[in-house]
């Protein structure tokens, strides 16, 4: 039994220090010439003019969210539509409260008018 602890483990292992190898291969190969032109803040390939940062409002942030949570309605949309001839009256069901609870989600950003554009 401890044997196939064992590969969970090396496999655990490989898959936190491949992304750290990566990146340190990187590192070790990239060109190494900075200059003030390089270091130097810029938007678009235009130098900025004034305090470069600034404040966004929430409402992107609102937006950004929504988006977020209809793009996952999809992630699980997709795979049931797919396998839904296998699938029993149980899944059918799963599903269609699934899609009650967003568009419930949604009918309150809506009413909240959190969709509007100011």
């Amino acid at each position: 039994m401890l044997r196939e602890y064992g590969f969970i483990a090396l496999y655990s292992g490989l898959v936190l220090a491949f992304p750290f190898l990566g990146m340190f291969t990187a590192w070790i190969l990239r060109p190494k010439k900075p200059n003030a032109i390089k270091n130097s803040t810029y938007e678009c390939g235009m130098e900025t003019i004034g305090d470069t940062w600034v404040q966004f409002k929430a409402q992107y942030y609102l937006f950004a969210l929504i988006f977020v949570v209809f793009d996952i309605e999809a992630v699980f949309l997709f795979p049931w539509a797919v396998a839904y001839g296998q699938l029993g009256l149980y899944a059918l069901v799963e599903m269609a409260l699934f899609l009650l609870i967003l568009v419930g989600g949604l009918l309150y950003a809506w009413r909240k008018k959190a969709l509007e554009w100011q």
